[in-house]
């Protein structure tokens, strides 16, 4: 993500949160709306990949959170259908470590641009959403 893109966006959460009193309140929302931010930013970023240095033969390294999504559903992960839990944890175990407040986002996201499908499922007593292949 462009350094300049960064800088609006926290000063979009900052002015979202000016009017509120100093706390962990006020902490929260400014962390939880500069993640939505920085998401929605990812999932709309249009960006072309610097000319490739990688070996002949090697595949290049998904750079966003979107291209890392999308990579592990082309590896047939989204086949069963899979909680947003899994979906962290499956990241995860590649080294690409999101909070679940900025998955949710970019998982959105790519449900209505129609590359995923998602459902509610109740899971024991809770209602979850479940995303899988579209």
């Amino acid at each position: 993500m462009a350094d300049d893109s960064l800088v609006r966006a926290r000063k979009r959460a900052e002015h979202a949160v000016a009017g509120m009193a100093e706390g962990p309140l006020k902490t929260a929302a400014f962390q939880t709306i500069l993640a939505k931010l920085l998401a929605d930013a990812d999932v709309g970023e249009q960006v072309q990949p610097p000319p490739s240095r990688a070996l002949p033969g090697r595949k290049q390294q998904p750079r966003t959170l979107t291209e890392r999504i999308l990579a592990i559903r082309s590896e047939g992960f989204f086949k069963p259908q899979r909680s947003l839990s899994e979906v962290r944890e499956a990241l995860g175990s590649r080294g690409w470590h999101y909070p679940l407040t900025t998955l949710s986002g970019v998982m959105q996201a790519l449900v209505r641009r129609r590359e995923l499908r998602r459902e509610r499922v109740s899971v024991g007593n809770k209602q979850v959403w479940k995303y899988s292949n579209a």
